[in-house]
Parts: C-alpha cells; structure tokens; sequence
C-alpha cells in the first residue's frame, strides 16, 4: 500500500500527540494522517459528526465524504464494520497503540491486524448446533 488516508479516533485536540478515542462513534475528533510510502506527509483534523442524524452510519459517510481509506479503531459495532468496508474503507485494530502516532506507526509497519467480525462487539459468535434424539416412548 503506498498511500492511504488513514482516520484515527482521538482524544482532543487530536494530531500525532493525541490519545486514541476508545470508540469510533463517541470520539471528540479524528486526527486524519496522509500516509505516502512509508512516510507521512500530512496531518489534519476532522471533527465527529453528531450520532444524532442518521445512526451509526452517519460517521461512515463523513470519513467516506473526506477521502479517508483506512480507519484505525479500538472498538466498533457490527453495523458501522459492515458500513465502513461496504464504503471501501479498510478497518484496522489499533487497541494496543498509546496515541495516534504510535497506531500510524504501526500500521506503516504492517502490524495491525485488521478489525473482523469476530472482533466486532456483539457480533461474530458462532453456536453451534446440538441435534437432539428424543426417544420415543411406546404406550400400550
């Protein structure tokens, strides 16, 4: 991947220095990263948009709308998950990275894993079905 327009929730007053934003939908910001060939090449700010108007989905078209193609998160829903990859934006964990710079970092690295269902909350579980013999009773 040699470019990409990478979103990370963040804490105020967002770039680098900032803290990640535990959930995508509840953030105060995103600190929005130009990443080209391994070196990034510019840092801006977006603010969140209100979950108000339009649910969850509202933050998928707002990062869709400013060109971003990967979005660095440390929780997320199924809803949005589906919402961002049907949008084309790549979703990746970054849980462990401390602040935005570190999550950039490590995603320029090739060390983040990116988000699946499995890692949505409330998604993603598998149960598996039992079949159950009922013997039959025979009454005379």
């Amino acid at each position: 991947m040699n470019e990409a327009r990478i979103a990370i929730p963040s804490t105020l007053p967002g770039g680098l220095e900032a803290g990640m934003g535990a959930h995508f939908g509840h953030c105060d910001l995103y600190t929005v990263v130009e990443v080209k060939e391994g070196r990034i090449t510019e840092v801006s700010t977006l603010p969140n948009v209100p979950h108000q108007q339009g649910g969850c989905l509202t933050a998928v078209n707002h990062l869709a709308q400013n060109g971003v193609t990967v979005l660095i998160a440390g929780g997320m829903g199924m809803r949005p998950l589906m919402g961002f990859n049907q949008a084309g934006i790549e979703v990746f964990r970054g849980t462990e990275a401390p602040s935005v710079d570190d999550a950039v970092q490590a995603f320029i690295r090739g060390d983040l894993q990116p988000f699946s269902r499995e890692f949505a909350c409330g998604g993603g579980q598998h149960h598996g079905e039992g079949h159950q013999h009922h013997g039959h009773s025979h009454q005379h």
